[in-house]
């Protein structure tokens, strides 16, 4: 059933009345549907009105926000700032990361510094920035609940009808009709199994707000002694959230967990970064799954469970100097891993096996910090009937074409596509900023190619 949206127009942009049918509506809004919202409207921009797609966008957050518990101050992208929302797809736009630079007065400040890798907090500002210009196309707060797959009389399915929170009133669903929709929602973060999240168990995903909350709640009744803390993993994150809590807790002792000898320096040497080229994504889909599989096994290193460096050389530096001077804080705890936690409120007692001799070691902590990664969302419970549509491959994977539309078991001419949770058809690059641009070019050409032609 329809309902009228109510509220502030500029609460809530997105008409959602029974006759307003969209060309496209992306689910979720960060950095990828974001992309796809720009190219849109610099197609609208130049096209005539015939040739112009109504395109609208829900995110469930309250605004734009991307890896915000991570945003550590002096912490870098690990990308080029030419791969950003734009330039790999149209070098001209005013999107770009210089355009944001220009516009905020650091253009020549940013040329002098030498660099092709921006602070995150910078990134995610303009970010921010690109979002607000295309703020007409997004509604916040608005949670998407079901996609329910319309057919007609034939039995094709012709639309979804997204069904979302509305913002002015969250008791309220809202529905629209859309020819394509556009799945853009991010990773979650991946805790072992048996894990479980309290006050004093994080994942680095909140990181900064955590931290955060024990600063302010320092010196009142409130306060949270931190004398020990314990992070589990062997990447990036991991080894940027340990550096940040030894930093942040001058009194307490940092420990890294983690299976591996040592931290892996990440391998971003000129011809491995090939790998996220956008020809790179034509030979991998196309390739065969036994080649797609050594490709993923050789190029791994690009990505996953690696660490800058710098970083590495870093922390290996401040433990050195910290052995010198007779205080060890920093702590590595390699060939280990935790096998049981146990949560007594007032402290943590974690088991650390050394995995060489299989001795278990009993120690007490303050705080446990799971730097496990992400993993992609799971469609079923967010697209509902819809899911039941798709077409799956030999495992679970959802069947997606080269154009990132993802195959239907039935005649449709309604289009589903995703943006992420594709590493199985586009490689290693489907869940990171390097193809991101080029990828939105792509899903806007594959639409405009499928939209019905005015009579």
């Amino acid at each position: 059933m329809w309902h009228a949206k109510g509220g502030d127009a500029a609460v809530n942009p997105l008409p959602s009345e029974p006759d307003t049918i969209y060309d496209i509506l992306g689910i979720g809004f960060g950095p990828s549907n974001l992309a796809l919202a720009i190219a849109i409207d610099e197609h609208n921009a130049s096209a005539p009105a015939e040739g112009r797609i109504r395109a609208g966008f829900l995110e469930r957050q309250q605004g734009f926000g991307w890896h915000r518990g991570m945003l550590i101050d002096d912490a870098t992208m690990q990308v080029s700032f030419l791969k950003d929302l734009v330039t790999m797809r149209n070098p001209t736009s005013d999107f770009s990361f210089l355009c944001y630079l220009r516009e905020q007065g650091r253009l020549v400040d940013f040329l002098n510094a030498k660099t092709l890798f921006p602070l995150r907090i910078e990134f995610h500002d303009y970010f921010a920035w690109a979002a607000a210009r295309v703020g007409h196309l997004v509604e916040y707060a608005a949670e998407v609940l079901a996609v329910e797959p319309v057919t007609d009389q034939d039995g094709t399915v012709r639309w979804f009808d997204v069904l979302s929170r509305d913002p002015a009133a969250p008791d309220r669903t809202l529905v629209r009709r859309a020819r394509n929709i556009c799945v853009a929602v991010g990773l979650e973060p991946h805790l072992p199994p048996g894990a479980v999240r309290s006050d004093r168990v994080w994942h680095t995903s909140e990181l900064l707000p955590r931290v955060a909350e024990l600063a302010a709640a320092a010196g009142s009744d409130r306060a949270v002694p931190v004398r020990r803390v314990f992070v589990l993993g062997a990447g990036q994150s991991a080894a940027e959230a340990v550096d940040y809590l030894h930093r942040s807790f001058p009194e307490a002792e940092v420990c890294g967990v983690f299976a591996k000898y040592g931290y892996t320096p990440a391998d971003d040497s000129p011809f491995a970064n090939r790998i996220f080229d956008p020809e790179a994504v034509d030979l991998y889909f196309h390739a065969p799954p036994a080649v797609k599989q050594s490709l993923d096994d050789y190029h791994r290193s690009t990505n996953y469970s690696v660490v800058d460096l710098e970083l590495i050389e870093s922390l290996y530096a401040t433990m050195y100097r910290e052995k010198v001077q007779g205080r060890e804080r920093l702590r590595m705890l390699n060939v280990s891993r935790i096998r049981e936690v146990d949560d007594r409120g007032g402290q943590l007692d974690v088991t650390v096996e050394f995995l060489p001799t299989g001795e278990r070691e009993v120690l007490s902590a303050d705080l446990l910090v799971y730097a496990t990664g992400y993993r992609p969302q799971e469609l079923g419970p967010l697209l509902g009937e819809a899911a039941k549509l798709c077409v799956h491959e030999d495992g679970e994977a959802v069947r997606v074409g080269r154009d990132h539309r993802v195959e239907l078991t039935t005649a449709a001419e309604a289009g589903l596509y995703l943006q992420g949770g594709t590493e199985h058809t586009h490689g290693l690059s489907s869940t990171l900023l390097s193809t991101t641009a080029v990828r939105a070019g792509e899903i806007l050409d594959s639409v405009l190619a499928r939209a019905p032609r005015p009579v």
